[in-house]
């Protein structure tokens, strides 16, 4: 009985710690970038890893957010709506390829 103690003991504390960490995951959130009069509306300052963007056309003319490094290329119908799933993290500058004076910038952190 006593050398189960301490391995029972030790099972505890990585159970306690590893529930402590789960409890502290951020749970992932979606984000909404309005597009309108030819121009990307802000982008979220608090974006991580796993969170969803959707961009939302108001304009009358489609639109995409294409990434200048090729990451991601998101088709924004007219009067329609695109979403993307984050899947790593850095900074990510992006143009509409209809419209290239339509730039914005996307910071995802981990």
């Amino acid at each position: 009985m006593r050398r189960l103690l301490p391995t029972l003991a030790l099972v505890a504390a990585a159970l306690s710690v590893g529930s402590a960490a789960g409890a502290a995951a951020r749970p992932a959130k979606t984000w909404t970038i309005v597009v309108s009069q030819l121009a990307f509306g802000q982008s979220p300052a608090d974006a991580h890893v796993g969170d969803t963007i959707v961009w939302v056309n108001q304009d009358i003319f489609l639109h995409s957010a294409t990434a200048g490094d090729h990451s991601f290329d998101v088709a924004i119908p007219v009067h329609g709506s695109g979403r993307l799933t984050l899947n790593k993290a850095g900074v990510f500058a992006y143009t509409c390829k209809y419209h290239p004076g339509m730039k914005a910038q996307l910071v995802v952190k981990k």
